[in-house]
């Protein structure tokens, strides 16, 4: 496996090789569409990208826990937590580690 993390330089860098808009045009473009999909998530809206897969926020009620370390009963107050689903391509590909 790899230890590589794609960053958001990664990402812009992609699109100037890829696109050929300049770097500060590519980055800004990155930008833009990552702030949109965190401002559709933070007003709790589904983010689907087709052949990738779908964010959405889910709601978690309030419950009791458990600390593992000392066995004591902890209450989790209730928050909203993000969540991925990949696509079934996405699942397929990562599972035969292709890439495109």
């Amino acid at each position: 496996m790899s230890e590589k993390t794609l960053t958001r330089m990664d990402l812009s860098e992609a699109v100037f090789r890829e696109v050929g808009l300049s770097r500060n045009e590519s980055a800004q473009l990155v930008e833009s569409v990552l702030q949109h999909m965190s401002d559709a998530l933070a007003k709790g809206e589904t983010v689907k990208i087709s052949s990738f897969g779908t964010f959405s926020v889910r709601s978690k009620t309030a419950r009791i826990g458990r600390n593992p370390k000392t066995g004591e009963e902890v209450p989790i107050s209730p928050r909203r937590v993000l969540t991925f689903r990949p696509s079934h391509l996405m699942k397929d590909r990562v599972a035969a580690g292709k890439k495109r």
